[in-house]
């Protein structure tokens, strides 16, 4: 059985490279876990930040990198009924990938996205009921287990995946933990008891992801990475082990992120505020950095 370190070796290795400089901009979300927009869809409650959150970096030119988890598809059987029910935030992200600016990374809840033959069978094209046939949704797309973005200049690395290379019940089955999310935690979700097998929900389990992961940076010379998997937002101090979570979109009334933006790093919260009308307002806060990237080198 591979153990975690050889895991992250390999997706360190196989890594969809990506060339950026100063002026490249990337905004990194996670565990948005789309569902189908029933009681036990957490990404219900923040579809309308995260759109927004989205709008304004598909305005200002970023490129936007998903790290994992973006579908649930544990809970869920078909994309079909998950791209129904947030039909607008899939049209913003085609968008995205007709521009080249959409570079996805499957997690444990889409490891689907692993095979080729199903992302070119479910994700392609859609069925629009305006039209009446099939139009192409996410044509030609790949999803990848991991991205290195790598500075033109500088050569400094930011290795980029979901994380649950390091927590091996999550990666080696799987498909056993979807089976019980469907029979069994979906329903007690309702009723909101969590499931004890994932990291974003035992505190035990994710001190244990997170130290793995964290020997694996140290032993590959204090490599930059950012994961997602726990839910946890991470943003270490320079000097420290370079280990960055960029949270969740599925945090309650907010979600989280990292941008890269002039070779800077910060992690962000979207939520929801009231101005002093009495209106509600969807804000960018900004919890950590902006850092320079260089602060963290390796070298």
């Amino acid at each position: 059985m591979l153990s975690s370190k050889k895991r992250l070796d390999w997706a360190y290795k196989n890594a969809k490279v990506i060339d950026f400089d100063d002026d490249s901009k990337f905004i990194l979300f996670s565990d948005c876990h789309r569902g189908d927009n029933s009681f036990a869809d957490d990404f219900a409650n923040n579809r309308n930040i995260y759109f927004h959150a989205l709008k304004h970096y598909y305005a200002e030119g970023f490129q936007y990198c998903e790290l994992g988890d973006g579908d649930e598809l544990w809970e869920n059987l078909s994309f079909e009924s998950i791209l129904n029910a947030h039909k607008n935030v899939y049209m913003l992200m085609k968008q995205f990938h007709e521009e080249k600016r959409l570079h996805m990374i499957w997690g444990n809840h889409d490891m689907v996205y692993r095979d080729p033959n199903y992302v070119k069978k479910n994700l392609s094209t859609y069925f629009d009921p305006k039209t009446g046939q099939d139009e192409e949704l996410f044509g030609e797309i790949t999803y990848h287990e991991s991205i290195l973005l790598k500075h033109c200049m500088t050569g400094q690395e930011v290795f980029l995946t979901h994380g649950h290379q390091a927590d091996w019940w999550n990666f080696l089955f799987w498909k056993w933990s979807r089976f019980l999310v469907r029979i069994l935690w979906k329903p007690l979700n309702v009723m909101g008891i969590a499931d004890p097998t994932s990291p974003a929900k035992n505190y035990k389990e994710l001190i244990k992801v997170e130290r793995r992961t964290k020997k694996w940076i140290i032993e590959n010379n204090n490599l930059v990475t950012v994961v997602g998997h726990t839910h946890r937002p991470r943003f270490p101090e320079p000097g420290d082990i370079a280990f960055f979570n960029d949270g969740s979109c599925v945090h309650p009334r907010s979600i989280t992120g990292i941008e890269i933006k002039n070779a800077k790093i910060s992690l962000i919260k979207w939520q929801i505020e009231t101005n002093d009308d009495g209106i509600l307002q969807i804000v960018r806060v900004v919890l950590e950095g902006p850092r320079k990237l260089s602060n963290y080198s390796s070298q």
